[in-house]
């Protein structure tokens, strides 16, 4: 168990400049230790800047994203992204710094989620997860069953070849 750490949660302002430019730093070196063996490095460079781009952030804050800061008391332990899509919150971003995975945070986010999903009307959440990432096993821990595969290109000769993962209540 978790003792005396608590996780929070702090939402990024679309407007604060100092904030998106934080929160890509934070995505961007958690991606790149996280995903540089997974992918190789060239990919995820390219997913990265993609992705994690100050301006990939403000541009998906402007289309309806919402991310979040999760924090460990005072301390940035990670982050999330999500927005509503059709019938189910879609969750494009659950990401820890690695001394906080193992901590049971990922139950807490997904709880935020969830409260939020409700907040929109929505009673589930779905999540693309590479093949080989095995965070698969966490998301089935939690409850999300597999509901396809989908291959995805993403432009430079580049696939995100994901499972598709559904949580529902």
């Amino acid at each position: 168990m978790r003792g005396d750490e608590f996780m929070t949660f702090k939402f990024v302002d679309p407007k604060d400049e100092n904030e998106i430019k934080q929160m890509s730093l934070i995505a961007s070196r958690i991606y790149k230790e996280y995903y540089d063996e997974l992918l190789g490095a060239a990919q995820n460079d390219y997913m990265i800047d993609l992705f994690l781009s100050p301006q990939a952030i403000k541009d998906n804050l402007s289309h309806g994203y919402t991310y979040c800061f999760a924090r460990e008391t005072d301390v940035d332990a990670g982050f999330m992204a999500f927005y509503p899509r059709e019938d189910a919150m879609y969750l494009s971003k659950l990401y820890l710094d690695k001394p906080y995975r193992g901590k049971g945070y990922a139950h807490d986010m997904i709880d935020f989620i969830k409260s939020e999903a409700e907040k929109s009307g929505l009673h589930a959440i779905e999540l693309n997860v590479n093949k080989n990432n095995i965070s698969k096993y966490i998301y089935e821990r939690l409850g999300f069953r597999l509901a396809r595969d989908e291959k995805n290109d993403i432009g430079h000769g580049y696939y995100m070849d994901d499972y598709v993962y559904r949580l529902e209540w």
